[in-house]
């Protein structure tokens, strides 16, 4: 029963810090897609790793292929905010909702982003920033055809309600969570975890055409970032003259495959349910 308490106190504090709907006439903006970055501020990020990270977003809404990507929706625009985020109630919207027609706007956004310097907190609670996210949703004020969370970090759920409860509530309101798992160095604290991608398969994504792009080298950062960024605002892997191999390196599922532990950083906790 706290763990939903806390949910909801979550998705309202996210529904309050997203500011005022935004609406046209007598009714809510339509767009393609809703879209929510979460990205992990937590200590396991070192700094320069946080700064890399930030570039490759910033990058990519100003990258022509996004800017195509847009062009090429239903409606021909969506909607995005940015959120870092570290442990529980430790959340913070650094670039409320934008709503992003073409290249002027997209780079607008990318101006702003920049502005803001990356922090550092403690804690990795991917719960919370699911619940949060998924407020962020509920009171946008957008009409969108689909709410997507992305969610990327470094390590798993450690802090606060189980991460699956989580996901699946999400799910359940018809939001997809997709995941970009940053496994750039060996593991070597006692939150890090080898396969990183597979507690993201299992334990973190979800909802329909839900997907993950694993990076594992420095210098990947950017193209999957902008890989990612493309396939969630274009509702497909890759859309029509956009380079197939910008689709990088996605995680498919395969039979046979071992399953995660999804409660491998989760301490047992008597407010699960």
């Amino acid at each position: 029963m706290r763990s939903r308490i806390v949910a909801l106190l979550a998705c309202l504090l996210a529904a309050t810090a997203a500011g005022p709907p935004v609406r046209a006439g007598d009714g809510p903006v339509e767009v393609d897609v809703a879209l929510v970055l979460a990205v992990d501020v937590s200590l396991s990020m070192t700094g320069d790793e946080q700064a890399v990270q930030r570039e490759g977003y910033v990058e990519a809404f100003r990258n022509p292929a996004v800017h195509q990507a847009i062009r090429q929706g239903m409606v021909g625009r969506i909607a995005v905010t940015y959120v870092e985020w570290a442990g529980v109630g430790n959340q913070r919207v650094v670039v409320p909702w934008t709503l992003i027609a073409g290249p002027e706007e997209a780079t607008g956004f990318a101006e702003r982003l920049g502005q803001s310097p990356p922090r550092r907190s403690t804690w990795t609670s991917i719960a919370s920033a699911i619940d949060f996210s998924a407020g962020l949703l509920a009171g946008s004020g957008f009409e969108a055809t689909r709410r997507v969370i992305d969610v990327s970090g470094d390590g798993p759920n450690n802090q606060g309600r189980s991460v699956t409860k989580a996901r699946d509530d999400a799910v359940g309101q018809g939001i997809v969570i997709n995941g970009l798992p940053l496994m750039i160095r060996e593991p070597s604290g006692p939150w890090d975890i080898k396969d990183l991608d597979l507690y993201y398969r299992d334990c973190v994504i979800g909802g329909s055409g839900s997907f993950m792009v694993p990076v594992r080298e420095r210098d990947q950062f950017a193209a999957a970032i902008r890989t990612k960024i493309i396939r969630e605002v274009a509702g497909r892997e890759v859309g029509p003259g956009i380079d197939p191999s910008q689709a990088g390196p996605l995680l498919r599922r395969v039979q046979g495959e071992p399953r995660a532990n999804c409660l491998i950083g989760e301490r047992p906790n008597p407010d699960w349910d």
